[in-house]
């Protein structure tokens, strides 16, 4: 037998194809079978009058329960009447490849810890086989703007022999006869690439973050894509070459999934136009504090109200739904961001909000050698644990800056759902590391 996808039954009308796939309903009449298969591109309508006694397709629907995996082979008819793609298959033969259990442990009533529970289950859902579609041509659209722009891809370790940036917030790992940690960021390792002279270098791969968090945008494990550029004039061109990126990105989804994502999530995919709105830290508090937001005058952070308020003014103000934020205070960046010329007291760094969430955090690095060891010792840190990644700016590092983007952040925001989880395969929170 050959397959046949249900996407190119239109293309084999009165022909004879056979379908694989599992039972998504059953509707057994009095005199009629009619019977939904789902394959990873759609659905189709089977259709088969009973013919009494001996009649084996009729005992196969009859014993079959819904998500049994089958073979299906028949003959694509053309029906109006039918509301999926106007077409039906009139069954020859039916073949159970694996049977389901009568009883499903999740519906579309059930709750999503329990649906993370069956993951594999849940996936086999229309829309969440297009959380993964749509997932797939982000990655293709990145890989297709750093291609072009002169990009390296680089697989940095996830293993590390100190813990990266800081000691808080990673994961400790037995290592033989020590302790290593997984990589809570491929920051240093990008960075050590620059320092090699290649000149822009870019990753898709896996982050650790130990933190005890239960926000609907945190995970222990998630997927981050992390771009690094040398030779820049300043934060603006990494800012530049990211708005580039997401607009080739929104535009391949809104190309390839705009009416799947409109039908299954409801949401709109909006090409945003270029450059993105910018605002400083500074100016970010000053108008956000004019709303009520931070009477007392204590934060010099934007905490996720404050990220909230200020996308839904900056929206209304100028229709867009990113918003650069820069120069934050250096009292709350890295040891590596550059700080300015001008005012010391702040860095050359961004974050950029979407729909009011941050997903990215970016900045130009400080590449000079005595300027980052004062700033690490004035920020506390002993500079010993740090020597590998120091030692890459004692021979000639030139200007550099990159960014870090949340993959599944990206994705949550993109398809208008509550939370992370519903766009990871595989959650990985404080509480879960199952399945």
């Amino acid at each position: 037998m050959t397959r046949t996808l249900v996407a190119d039954l239109p293309s084999h009308l009165d022909e004879t194809v056979t379908v694989y796939g599992w039972i998504n309903t059953l509707r057994l009449q009095r005199r009629m079978q009619f019977v939904l298969v789902r394959d990873h591109t759609g659905l189709v309508q089977v259709t088969h009058a009973r013919g009494g006694e001996g009649d084996e397709i009729e005992a196969a629907f009859e014993s079959i329960t819904a998500e049994t995996a089958v073979k299906i082979t028949g003959k694509v008819v053309d029906s109006p009447q039918v509301k999926l793609g106007g077409l039906e298959i009139i069954p020859e033969r039916v073949e159970v490849v694996s049977p389901a259990e009568p009883k499903l442990p999740i519906d579309e009533h059930t709750g999503l810890d329990q649906r993370l529970d069956w993951r594999f289950l849940d996936i086999r859902r229309p829309s969440q086989h297009l959380v993964f579609a749509v997932q797939t041509t982000v990655e293709q659209a990145m890989r297709e703007v750093t291609a072009e722009e002169g990009f390296t891809e680089l697989h940095t370790p996830k293993l590390m022999g100190t813990a990266s940036e800081s000691g808080a917030e990673v994961f400790k790992v037995d290592y033989f006869d020590r302790t290593a940690y997984l990589a809570q960021s491929p920051q240093f390792y990008k960075q050590m690439a620059i320092a090699a002279g290649i000149d822009k270098v870019f990753e898709i791969g896996p982050v650790f973050r130990a933190e005890p968090s239960f926000t609907s945008r945190h995970a222990t494990e998630f997927t981050g894509v992390d771009a690094e550029l040398a030779w820049i004039d300043g934060v603006e061109d990494v800012m530049a070459f990211e708005e580039r990126l997401l607009q080739r990105v929104l535009q391949k989804v809104s190309e390839r999934h705009g009416d799947a994502i409109r039908e299954h999530f409801g949401a709109q995919v909006v090409v945003p136009q270029t450059p993105f709105p910018r605002i400083t830290m500074a100016d970010a508090l000053t108008k956000l504090r004019a709303t009520g937001w931070d009477p007392e005058g204590a934060k010099d952070d934007l905490d996720p109200e404050g990220e909230r308020k200020l996308s839904a003014l900056i929206a209304e103000e100028t229709g867009h739904e990113f918003v650069f934020v820069t120069r934050f205070p250096a009292s709350v960046r890295p040891f590596y961001h550059l700080r300015p010329e001008d005012d010391p007291t702040v860095t050359e760094s961004f974050d950029l909000l979407w729909k009011g969430i941050e997903i990215t955090t970016g900045a130009q690095r400080e590449h000079r050698h005595e300027r980052l060891i004062a700033q690490a010792r004035e920020k506390g840190m002993e500079t010993e644990p740090l020597a590998s990644y120091l030692n890459c700016f004692r021979f000639g590092t030139p200007p550099h800056g990159g960014l870090g983007l949340g993959l599944s952040r990206l994705l949550m925001l993109l398809l208008d759902v509550p939370t992370i989880r519903e766009v990871t395969f595989l959650f990985r929170g404080p509480h879960r590391l199952e399945p």
